[in-house]
């Protein structure tokens, strides 16, 4: 059993949609011989561990079961209870003569076990020290019906410990969505595979705490031919999310030019930033393209930086000779400086982070570019596709592939659980925290991402050892305290998780 940190470095490589899971169970009953009672009973015995393990002092249970597999993980769980003296609860949604193959079979078991089977209703007394969710898995499409409503209501409002079993119920397994309600779990332990859902969207915060078990199925069931891929869950240090070692005679020439375009009156703090965070992550050199007023505070900040003032598409048109990546968008607004300024960086060719304004701007046009990096929150997503905020936050998952395949390159979508997508690849990003949800962490954001592409890497590469650079300062910063967390705090840690991630 591994557990998966909210900000560490999970020890798995893949994520899985509930379709891609039950195709991995398929094969582990099929393929390699394993029955799936077996599996049920693997998954009981490691969650009742897990239970164990996270709250020694309980000797009292209460399990909900609803009708599927999830509640024959959730009888095994009280069988294996009810054979080591626990007191157990078990509190069955709809008949129990409902289930069907493994999950009758486990009904059967813990039956011979000692369990008593009581149904559910809203005004039963909660008796267990710990309550356990077995009841709805990976296989709900709609929103929970009234009688799991009220289960997951007296579960929520328990104010007691709670383990959910594979996902928490009212969960998406596949988009982290909440289906009308869902359990608020203290903990989850998820199995075979972990499903994405959990790690984006509202997911982290209903399954709280994240373990997984693949039930001791070997390696090769998940690298085979013709195995499920899932997508990629990124990890700081590990195959490609690592920078190349400078040689000894390295030059400030060898590591490319950021130009960062933006800052219009009253925002110029975004262009620092940005500016300061492609600085920290290594850029050879470091210009910036803004408004007058902006030059002597972004110099007094970072002299490194070299500022000019832009007025006229001709100054810009120098700074841009000059350049090998823009980041474009900080503080650009959406005035007629900045219309010129973004239309002036798009005809220059050079590879592209956009950003901010420079994304608003985009959404105007029909521009595809396979050498740019877009990097937008739920908000500005939702204008680039020509929809809704709540419909981008329904199924990030599709967002993210959606605004690919209209504008090319790779893309950001930003929010817990950063999703990143170039052609078929989507990769997810375990770093970060809520206290980055302030403004100018964007604005840092991009400013790192330039800095990678300037120094030669691809425009996926750059974008998912960018996410995960800017999550994991942030949690750096966090960890002091998140409340009142500023993105200027996020620089000092950038350039030691920089060159801690160096071959």
């Amino acid at each position: 059993m591994t557990r998966l940190p909210a900000a560490g470095v999970p020890p798995v490589a893949r994520l899985y949609a509930a379709a891609e899971n039950r195709e991995l169970d398929r094969r582990a009953i099929e393929a390699l011989g394993i029955p799936g009672i077996v599996l049920m009973r693997r998954a009981g015995a490691a969650s009742l561990a897990l239970l164990r393990s996270r709250w020694p002092a309980a000797r009292t249970l209460t399990v909900f079961c609803g009708r599927g597999n999830n509640a024959g993980d959730g009888y095994v769980v009280a069988g294996l209870a009810c054979s080591r003296a626990f007191e157990v609860q078990l509190l069955q949604v709809t008949d129990a003569a409902d289930l069907k193959g493994d999950a009758a079979r486990a009904r059967d078991w813990a039956l011979e076990q000692g369990v008593t089977i009581e149904p559910f209703t809203s005004e039963v007394t909660l008796r267990g020290d710990v309550l356990v969710d077995g009841l709805l898995g990976t296989g709900l499409a709609g929103s929970v019906r009234p009688v799991f409503a009220a289960a997951v209501e007296k579960i929520n409002g328990a104010g007691r410990p709670v383990l959910a079993l594979d996902v928490p119920s009212g969960l998406a397994a596949d988009t982290g969505c909440v289906l009308g309600c869902a359990v608020r779990a203290t903990a989850t332990i998820t199995f075979i595979g972990v499903k994405r859902g959990l790690l984006t969207g509202e997911g982290p915060d209903f399954a709280g705490e994240l373990e997984f078990d693949d039930l001791e199925l070997p390696d090769v069931l998940y690298t085979e031919q013709q195995a499920p891929t899932g997508i990629r869950l990124l990890t700081l240090g590990r195959g490609d999310m690592q920078l190349p070692r400078r040689p000894r005679n390295a030059h400030k020439g060898r590591f490319g030019h950021v130009l960062v375009v933006g800052g219009d009156q009253g925002m110029g703090g975004a262009v620092a930033l940005a500016a300061e965070a492609a600085l920290r992550c290594g850029a050879g050199l470091v210009s910036a393209a803004t408004r007058a007023e902006h030059l002597a505070p972004i110099l007094a900040r970072t002299p490194e930086v070299m500022v000019r003032s832009v007025a006229t598409r001709a100054a810009l048109l120098l700074m841009l000779d000059r350049a090998s990546v823009v980041v474009l968008g900080p503080g650009l607004g959406q005035e007629p400086w900045a219309e010129q300024l973004f239309d002036t960086v798009l005809e220059s060719n050079l590879p592209l982070v956009v950003d901010a304004d420079g994304l608003n701007f985009l959404a105007a046009t029909e521009h595809r570019r396979d050498d740019w990096v877009l990097t937008p929150h739920p908000g500005e997503a939702a204008r680039l596709l020509g929809t809704t905020t709540a419909a981008i936050n329904d199924d990030r998952f599709a967002a993210v592939s959606a605004l690919q395949a209209r504008y090319g390159g790779a893309v950001v979508l930003k929010g817990v659980g950063s999703l990143i997508a170039c052609g078929d690849e989507v990769s997810l990003s375990p770093y970060g925290n809520p206290g980055m949800a302030t403004g100018g962490t964007g604005d840092v954001l991009s400013g790192i991402i330039g800095a990678l592409v300037a120094q030669g890497l691809a425009p996926m590469r750059a974008a998912a050892l960018g996410v995960c650079l800017h999550g994991a300062a942030g949690d750096a910063a966090a960890a002091s305290g998140a409340v009142g967390l500023a993105a200027s705090d996020l620089a000092p840690h950038l350039r030691r998780l920089a060159d801690g991630i160096t071959l």
